[in-house]
């Protein structure tokens, strides 16, 4: 079994999307995909700087009234 994405796969992958999607709607799909994946990467790094914190900086929470 050869290797999942070699340039012949990745150029039928590119084909088909601009024979589906058209060359005037690629532009945009691009960029909303571009956004998408640096606002996951961003919210990742976010939650990876939350787990690394160090415990003793943490404010903590108010207690709850009975």
């Amino acid at each position: 079994m050869g290797e999942l994405f070699t340039p012949s796969h990745l150029i039928i992958v590119a084909i088909v999307a601009l024979v589906l999607f058209g060359g005037k709607k690629l532009p945009e799909l691009g960029k909303g995909l571009g956004e998408g994946l640096r606002g996951f990467k961003e919210g990742m790094k976010g939650v990876t700087d939350e787990v690394n914190k160090d415990p003793h900086t943490v404010t903590p929470k108010p207690e709850e009234t009975k």
